[in-house]
């Protein structure tokens, strides 16, 4: 049983849940990822939580599953000693565990114990900043916790601040939890529906306006949101921290010889998603659905960035993405990369089209990335020379509402004037 231990911080401030991450590595499971980044990303999300402090970590070796415990006997009790040695609170395992299984080991190591779904759970609840963000979060929390049919559920009275697993209240009546859950649901169904018919109303508005749409998407911590800020100048939670951005985000963004757009940061995505998220979420990435481009932000400086992408990609086929939407990768990041490496990601997003190599951190490479979008949206420029005479005063106008002349000077006939435009612009000017 290998182990990664954690430097407690002893900082002072309020007195934060000791945490222990366990990651089981089911050797029968051919779909597993590589133990340790697993168990990496799986502290991660731990750390994304607040008031949990990690104090441990380790990989769990598995060569067939417990149905009634998950671990065998001797795990459980390699495991126990560590949550006594270390004073243990809280347990996270990094999978899905069964109502059995996570109240069995709860009995047998005395700790509160939260499996990966729960763990995305809390974080989302903490996250969610609009109201129909905080109304999805609580109904995938129903959703997963009538399947406990153990947890108390009060915490829900609450607007914000976690949802219960962690530090709630102990079980209550199976029976009496059922039917408030149900009850809770239906409530919040109802209120959930209020407030998706009014996002229907703001985007038929955006609709009669016709700025097209670019969603970006990505794996968790890609950097989505520090080139979202990059680019419009937004202030949106930007931080070294899985699921710093859930709610969706849009501001409308002129791009550089280009049309204005409506630029749309969503929630990251990550392997695994809670099933019950995926529904959930469903109308928060509706922008993804109706978007006129989509830009997979991806980090390429992370170890597993071809296991994320196809994470992304099978994610975005789920939610059901038109598939001829135009898709572009962001590689980004490459200020994190050896200068070699980083010239090789270059070289090789140079050969291919659909592929933009940038920093959002360092700016490089974003007017390259405006202008594949705009060319995408609009297709490519180019530069001409046209006069115009005095009695053509409305051609003149009309170039100038479509914001394509770069000089003009007047002359005796009339005007000279220098556009840049597109092919869709040149012909509709031609039939004038």
């Amino acid at each position: 049983m290998s182990k990664a231990q954690f430097q407690i911080d002893e900082t002072d401030g309020p007195a934060k849940t000791r945490a222990w991450v366990l990651h089981p590595d089911i050797r029968t499971n051919s779909d597993r990822r590589s133990p340790e980044p697993a168990l990496a990303e799986a502290v991660a999300l731990a750390e994304a939580l607040p008031g949990l402090e990690v104090v441990g970590a380790h990989v769990v070796q598995l060569r067939s599953v417990s149905a009634g415990q998950l671990f065998g006997k001797g795990k459980i009790e390699d495991t126990r000693q560590l949550i006594e040695e270390n004073e243990v609170e809280l347990v996270l395992v990094d999978g899905p565990l069964t109502p059995v299984q996570q109240r069995n080991l709860e009995k047998i190591w005395n700790v509160k114990i939260l499996d990966r779904t729960g763990l995305i759970l809390e974080i989302f609840s903490d996250r969610a900043a609009t109201r129909e963000g905080v109304l999805q979060v609580e109904m995938a929390a129903l959703n997963y916790q009538r399947t406990r049919l153990v947890r108390a559920w009060t915490h829900l009275e609450r607007q914000r601040g976690g949802l219960g697993f962690v530090g709630g209240p102990g079980e209550t009546q199976i029976e009496a939890d059922r039917r408030a859950i149900d009850e809770q649901l239906v409530r919040l169904a109802r209120q959930l529906e209020k407030v998706v018919k009014t996002r229907a109303l703001h985007r038929a508005a955006r609709a009669k306006v016709p700025y097209p749409i670019v969603a970006l998407v990505g794996y968790t911590n890609a950097g989505k949101s520090t080139l979202f800020n990059r680019l419009t100048g937004a202030d949106v939670m930007a931080k070294d921290m899985l699921f710093a951005t859930l709610d969706p985000t849009m501001r409308s963004l002129e791009l550089l010889d280009g049309p204005e757009i409506i630029l749309s940061d969503t929630v990251g995505f990550i392997s695994d998603l809670p099933t019950e998220l995926v529904a959930a979420f469903r109308a928060t990435l509706e922008e993804v659905l109706a978007a006129d481009i989509v830009l997979h932000v991806r980090d390429i400086s992370h170890a597993e960035t071809e296991e994320q992408a196809r994470d992304v990609r099978d994610i975005l086929t789920s939610l059901g993405v038109p598939k001829d939407t135009r898709t572009f990768e962001v590689w980004n990041k490459l200020d994190l990369l050896p200068q070699d490496a980083a010239d090789a990601k270059r070289e090789r997003a140079a050969r291919d089209d659909s592929v933009m190599a940038i920093s959002a951190v360092t700016g490089e490479g974003l007017e390259a990335l405006q202008t594949v979008v705009a060319e995408a949206l609009q297709g490519a420029l180019r530069t001409a020379d046209l006069s115009l005479s005095f009695a053509e005063g409305r051609k003149r106008a009309w170039l100038f509402d479509q914001d394509v002349v770069v000089q003009e000077e007047q002359t005796e006939e009339g005007f000279d004037l220098t556009v840049r435009w597109s092919a869709d612009v040149e012909a509709a000017f031609q039939r004038l």
